[in-house]
């Protein structure tokens, strides 16, 4: 089981916006902003379901290259919610909600590339 997870973004006050919005969706929130892990490191910001962030976004050069990360959603309306939030708050289209059965026959997800065009995916299995 995988704890938590992070990424690098070439402007962190930037992608912010992005994330609080397309995040919303699955209940996630901004838990909290840090200066940096260590002194002198770049600040990060981690979200997650309160009280707990597993979902860190750290100002850094961007990783390449650029990271898939997924999101489990417990409905199809909360994947069709997740892409019309982020495309409103500036992701780019990279697969509108809809099925994917060359996944699995129940595999309903949208992908959305973030600021920097890491591929940030909510899918529902239901």
């Amino acid at each position: 089981m995988i704890d938590h997870t992070g990424i690098n973004v070439s402007d962190l006050k930037k992608s912010l916006p992005f994330y609080k919005a397309a995040l919303a969706s699955i209940g996630y929130e901004l838990i909290m902003e840090i200066p940096g892990p260590n002194p002198g490191d770049p600040p990060v910001a981690g979200f997650g379901k309160p009280p707990v962030p597993d979902f860190w976004v750290g100002q850094g050069a961007p990783q390449k290259p650029h990271v898939h990360v997924a999101f489990r959603a417990s409905s199809r309306e909360q994947v069709d919610e997740f892409y019309r939030a982020a495309i409103a708050a500036g992701g780019r289209d990279n697969g509108a909600p809809g099925l994917r059965p060359h996944y699995h026959p129940t595999y309903y997800g949208a992908f959305v590339w973030d600021p920097d065009g890491h591929n940030i995916e909510v899918v529902c299995h239901k």
